[in-house]
């Protein structure tokens, strides 16, 4: 069985022949997560260089992470986030509606 065509980001992320309701919360987990640490580096005024200096994490790891080129380890993130205020917390899932 073949399968269908995919024209949009969005067709591919809802064909679970392709994505996985696991694999596509993790892909969208993801690119949240990155999303506020960007957004979060950006409201302190820190450029990428500046963040790899004040967190150890060299530049191009942080750029790699921001352009989703990488997926981030535990340790990388914990010492990304702690100097823009921010750690990681394990929450339960939303009920169903």
């Amino acid at each position: 069985m073949s399968q269908k065509a995919i024209e949009t980001f969005s067709d591919y992320m809802n064909d679970e022949e392709r994505v996985s309701p696991a694999e596509k919360e993790r892909i969208y987990f993801e690119i949240s997560l990155i999303g506020k640490m960007i957004e979060a580096r950006e409201q302190k005024g820190l450029s990428q260089r500046e963040l790899a200096e004040i967190s150890g994490v060299k530049q191009p790891a942080i750029a790699r992470l921001e352009s989703l080129k990488a997926t981030p380890q535990i340790d990388t993130l914990f010492k990304v986030l702690h100097p823009l205020g921010y750690t990681i917390e394990i929450v339960p899932l939303a009920k169903e509606r």
